[in-house]
Parts: C-alpha cells; sequence; structure tokens
C-alpha cells in the first residue's frame, strides 16, 4: 500500500499492529500523516474512528504498518449518492 492520504478510508486491523487485533479493529477516516521519522514501514495518522454509519465517533492518533492498512470505500452518507 502506498502512503495514505487525508480524506481515505482505512481499515485498522492486526496486520497493521497488534493493539488492533480482533474486535479492536477499526475504519478510520484519515485527517492527517505526519512526517516524522519513524522506523520504516511505519507511519503516525491522525483521524477519526467510523461506526458502522460512517459517522464520526472519535478522534484518535495511531501508529501503525502501512503494509497492513487496507484501504475501503468511503461509508455512510458521505460516501454515497444522494437518495430522492
Amino acid at each position: 500500500m502506498s502512503r495514505p492520504r487525508p480524506g481515505e478510508v482505512l481499515r485498522i486491523g492486526a496486520a497493521a499492529s497488534v493493539q488492533f487485533a480482533g474486535d479492536r479493529a477499526l475504519l478510520l477516516r484519515v485527517v492527517s500523516v505526519c512526517d516524522r521519522p519513524t522506523y520504516y514501514g511505519w507511519i503516525w495518522l491522525t483521524g477519526y474512528v467510523l461506526d458502522r454509519h460512517g459517522e464520526a465517533v472519535e478522534r484518535r492518533e495511531v501508529y501503525v504498518r502501512i503494509a497492513g492498512l487496507h484501504r475501503v470505500p468511503p461509508v455512510g452518507r458521505a460516501g454515497g449518492a444522494a437518495r430522492r
């Protein structure tokens, strides 16, 4: 996976960091990507944890492996077309 960008929604699970294994996995809408130096292949992300409706429920800063991140299509109202 390439470096995440603000606005993307990522699934963060055990492959990204053991602290997100099992039921601790989350969806994160990226707000910013930190440029401070880290270990190779790891990155600091700031974003909003999304609930099953795509609503932001918590702001988080996470330290994760880039290779373990998975992009997902936008969820909820922000990602869908308006219906009438």
